[in-house]
């Protein structure tokens, strides 16, 4: 498999995403423990494993191109990146979530080439529902029998316009704040990445982030996001980019592209 297209590298992915939602919910549905990692982080097993069977199935649809995962990071396995197509991949996107058991967790899988994410898959499988696109115009939301129903980011109303924010990390006061000049705001709370694809699919207009990401945070769901007509941005007005200093993310906000 090429990288020349990467429309082709869709239904792929998204199988790959489903088998390792799978392996999720199994762990999900029966009893587990929770670890902490350095940065007191949770983890489960369910992480874990839904890691190996992404690493895998990568290895054998994309060999040659490096992986950075959420995991494989946090024990020191973090590939060369510098000047090649790579995959960022959260296996296990809302991990507390996971752990309060509310539905709201997310595989991801995005593909970077230069500094865009061309591809990405998002797969919030207690919920059975999935978004994925590559490039203009491709951005879907993907029933379980697999029929695609195309999806597109809607012009911010005047008035009344949905603001999302995460269930476990926001600051109330930089959020309030940025929210002061908008008339008569909704806040509406949400996990993982799920906040980009509601801006994707137009039931939402704004999502700003104030506080730590990873760049396998949002990789996939940015690959959405850009092709319903989107875009990440730092709160300066520049585009988020990849291949940042320990993959670490500044503040951003997505929206619909102006």
């Amino acid at each position: 498999m090429t990288l020349e297209q990467p429309l082709s590298l869709l239904p792929a992915l998204e199988d790959l995403a489903r088998r390792a939602g799978s392996v999720i919910l199994d762990v999900y549905h029966a009893d587990f423990s929770v670890e902490r990692k350095r940065d007191d982080s949770p983890v489960t097993e369910a992480d874990r494993q839904a890691e190996a069977v992404i690493l895998a199935g990568l290895a054998s649809l994309t060999p040659g191109i490096p992986v950075v995962a959420e995991e494989e990071v946090a024990a020191g396995r973090i590939p060369d990146v510098e000047n090649r197509p790579f995959w960022l991949v959260d296996p296990l996107d809302g991990t507390k979530e996971f752990v309060k058991r509310n539905g709201e967790f997310t595989v991801n899988i995005g593909l970077i080439v230069g500094d865009v994410p061309v591809a990405g898959v998002v797969l919030a499988p207690a919920l059975g529902q999935m978004w994925s696109a590559a490039g203009p115009g491709t951005a879907a939301a993907v029933e379980a029998d697999g029929s695609r129903r195309p999806i597109a980011c809607r012009r911010p109303p005047a008035t009344s316009a949905v603001v999302l924010t995460s269930r476990s990390h926001n600051e109330p006061d930089a959020l309030r704040a940025w929210m002061a000049p908008l008339a008569e705001p909704v806040l509406e709370f949400s996990g993982s990445s799920l906040k980009f694809c509601r801006v994707a699919e137009g039931s939402a207009d704004y999502y700003p982030r104030f506080g730590p990401t990873n760049e396998w945070d949002v990789a996939a769901a940015h690959a959405v996001l850009l092709a319903a007509g989107g875009e990440l941005v730092t709160f300066d007005g520049a585009p988020l980019g990849y291949r940042k200093p320990r993959f670490r993310n500044p503040d951003y906000l997505a929206r619909a592209r102006g």
